[in-house]
């Protein structure tokens, strides 16, 4: 590991050196990895449900459009499924709709403060039927329908704004007040002015003050619509920190904490009327036996050892389905595509821990699949094989650029493989590797099929420690009986931005196959991530400036160094241009964040005037079209329909109603924003007020971003070690273990 000489010149003159936004880390981050509440000195809207970016033509479905009508059509099928069940989960409507759709857009929130969420330190398979011609689902919907349907009305909007204004508020929320509370939305605000809370960005003591300011003397602390309000609001904080649920003591503390003065009657009343639900769930020690329910147990059951859970409903039916779903692969026999000695040759003529995989996936329904990023070989082994076996087989990534990685890596393997193949595809056939969300929406992928499944045999997961509960029950949902699920993934990194640490669940349940890859990361940057995954920040030795650490005294030399390496010593000493080199920073406000160090990047690399909503042609961008998702990109052009992107050859066009709340410079990222992709050379930059934010997970995925080239801009002294040391991943309160435990034969 070798140290670049410091510069003789000196830092920026007025640098401020206050306080770092922090990044949301993997238990409090929002979906594009800001915090979830606004920030009103820089004006910024939260990222409500029109956030997402039309793609196309206004006659074309955007993608994220298509992917949140797809989320909508599978949750109505959870439900299905669920009220066929004899012990359904009733489904309020109290959380439905546009209020939860806009409470999950409060995860894509940009804002520029501290987290809130720091108070909480059996039968065989069904016979497929036979689809000879896929239909391909969602079908689109022109985007106009689509905003048309969601929109508040210009009078909804008005007399929202006048109740705002009685009450003080500012009246620029009236358009989110009114897309959260929906039709009557004035009315309800008047009668329960802390409804407010039900918009992102709103705090307990900003709705306080609207509700004396309408209410007058009526107004006091223990009113039981102010209770109800603020138990909805903090198991919302509770999600965006990665709780599913919350135990009951954790809830009430929190709620003494925001002055509840009976906070046990506040949770109380939430479940009465349907805001929450409640679940006694067996300790540890008891968690194979099923969580008792209401009237029902003997004196014994009783005395059984429980905890009380309290949760809001959209999780706790995501979490139920995708026990379901993932118990369901579990205890079938997957579809026989090819005989036993076929898997077993194409096993036999595989290496290591490549063969213990396409065993037993030959065998199994769910298969969970570990390794870093040298281990991606074994995944597209399998997917080589399968192919050559004949079965519909298809990856999916977290994001685009992952996508293309692992398209290229496959196309590799399937060019080495010497087995004659039976793949059905046509010669001229796509790589079969989506996104995620695309294979979802429909945009990507196989299609479905005609009971609306998708269209496959097996399916590949790549970075499967990011798919939050939501997500993998809507894919476990999708999958078709006799399908194969590969989940594969590098347990080290952040965790999900949404609520769920579903493959970390996974593996400490031990309910399926679990094969470790042996195939460890080459070189310098290899070996240092390596150690950092195991508690250890090791000195490597390296000798073509794999890594190079930086030393900084303040915020401005980190600014400077940062634009220092990028323009500069990087393209020169490595030999990696600007534009592919990514800087990763601890969080976006603060004097060493992502906005700041966008603006001195701009500054250097594409100068320009900013005309459409700050941005130019060819500036580096991330966006962000829905909750949980950061494509990078560049700027084309802007004109009259809104600003044209290119994000991973895909052309996206944005309109300029939704730029501010959903596109971001991007040569600066946070590690959630950078999480799934990997770049050429990679600039960590650790300011010293960064220092409480840094944890062993938060390191190993940005650092482990980088390919040839690790430069960190080191402000933090030992803290650095000390959190590779000292500071694993925060515990997340999840329900799936428990749920899945009684469902697992044997």
């Amino acid at each position: 590991m070798s140290t670049e000489p410091e510069t003789t010149e000196d830092a920026e003159p007025g640098t401020p050196t206050g306080g770092a936004e922090t990044e949301a880390t993997e238990e409090d981050a929002a979906a594009s990895g800001e915090v979830p509440e606004a920030e009103a000195t820089e004006g910024e809207a939260p990222a409500a449900e029109g956030a997402e970016g039309d793609p196309a033509a206004s006659s074309e479905v955007s993608a994220a459009e298509a992917e949140l009508r797809a989320q909508r059509a599978e949750r109505e099928r959870i439900e299905q499924r669920k009220a066929e069940k004899k012990t359904p989960i009733e489904a309020g409507t109290k959380l439905s709709g546009k209020a939860a759709d806009l409470l999950a857009a409060v995860r894509a929130v940009e804002s520029g403060e501290k987290p809130v969420a720091t108070v909480f330190e059996d039968p065989e398979p069904a016979p497929r039927r036979s689809a000879p011609e896929p239909v391909r689902g969602p079908q689109p919907v022109a985007a106009e329908a689509v905003a048309a349907s969601t929109a508040p009305t210009p009078s909804a909007v008005q007399a929202v704004r006048q109740v705002l204004g009685a009450g003080g508020a500012p009246e620029a929320l009236a358009p989110q007040v009114a897309a959260a509370l929906g039709e009557g939305a004035d009315e309800l605000l008047r009668a329960d002015p802390w409804q407010l809370l039900r918009v992102a960005g709103v705090r307990p003591e900003q709705a306080d003050g609207f509700a004396r300011a309408l209410l007058g003397a009526e107004c006091g602390p223990d009113d039981e619509r102010r209770g109800r309000a603020v138990t909805v609001w903090l198991l919302e904080q509770a999600a965006l920190a990665g709780h599913t649920a919350l135990e009951m003591p954790a809830l009430l503390a929190a709620l003494a904490q925001r002055g509840v003065p009976d906070p046990d009657s506040a949770v109380q009343d939430a479940i009465a009327e349907g805001d929450a639900l409640v679940f006694q769930d067996a300790l540890e020690d008891t968690a194979a036996a099923p969580a008792r329910t209401e009237g029902e147990g003997t004196e014994e059951d009783e005395e059984r050892p429980v905890r009380v859970l309290v949760g809001l409903e959209r999780y706790a039916l995501a979490e139920e389905s995708l026990a379901d779903g993932l118990a369901r692969l579990v205890n079938s026999v997957p579809k026989q595509d090819g005989s036993a000695e076929d898997w077993e040759r194409v096993a036999a003529a595989a290496q290591g821990s490549t063969g213990e995989l396409l065993r037993a996936v030959a065998a199994h329904g769910l298969v969970l699949h570990t390794g870093g990023e040298a281990s991606l070989t074994e995944p597209a082994a399998l997917l080589t094989a399968a192919h050559t076996l004949g079965l519909r087989a298809w990856a999916a990534t977290h994001g685009p650029i992952g996508r293309t990685r692992f398209a290229a890596l496959l196309q590799r393997s399937e060019t080495r493989s010497s087995t004659p193949s039976t793949d059905t595809r046509s010669p001229g056939a796509h790589s079969p590797v989506a996104t995620v969300a695309g294979l979802l929406s429909g945009a990507e992928g196989p299609g479905r099929d005609a009971d609306g499944a998708l269209d496959l045999d097996l399916l590949v997961v790549l970075d499967a420690p990011q798919l939050d509960v939501e997500t993998a029950a809507l894919l476990t949902e999708s999958l078709p009986d006799g399908a194969r699920l590969v989940l594969a993934g590098d347990p080290g990194v952040l965790w999900s931005v949404g609520p769920g640490r579903v493959f970390a669940d996974l593996l400490a349940a031990r309910i399926c196959p679990q094969v470790a890859s042996r195939q460890p990361d080459p070189g310098p940057l290899g070996e240092l991530v390596s150690g950092i995954g195991i508690g250890e920040l090791n000195q490597v030795e390296a000798p073509g400036k794999e890594v190079v650490i930086v030393p900084v005294r303040d915020a401005g030399e980190a600014v400077h160094r940062t634009v220092q390496l990028v323009v500069d010593s990087v393209p020169r000493a490595i030999g990696v241009p600007a534009e592919e080199t990514q800087v990763i920073t601890p969080g976006h406000g603060g004097a060493v964040g992502t906005r700041a160090l966008n603006t001195a990047l701009k500054e250097r690399l594409n100068p320009g005037p900013g005309r459409f909503g700050g941005f130019d042609p060819g500036d580096r961008i991330v966006y962000s079209p829905v909750p949980g998702r950061a494509l990078p990109g560049r700027v084309v052009k802007a004109d009259a329909e809104g600003l044209h992107l290119s994000c991973e050859g895909e052309d996206v066009v944005v309109p300029k109603e939704r730029v501010e709340q959903s596109v971001r410079h991007g040569w600066a990222l946070t590690a959630h924003q950078a999480v799934g992709s990997r770049w050429p050379a990679v600039v960590v930059v650790l300011p010293g007020d960064a220092a409480q934010a840094l944890s062993r997970p938060w390191v190993y995925t940005a650092f482990g971003r980088a390919d040839r080239h690790l430069s960190v801009v080191h402000g933090v002294e030992q803290a650095l070690a000390r959190a590779v040391a000292e500071v694993p991943a925060k515990p997340r309160t999840t329900r799936l273990p428990v749920l899945l435990a009684p469902q697992i034969s044997g």
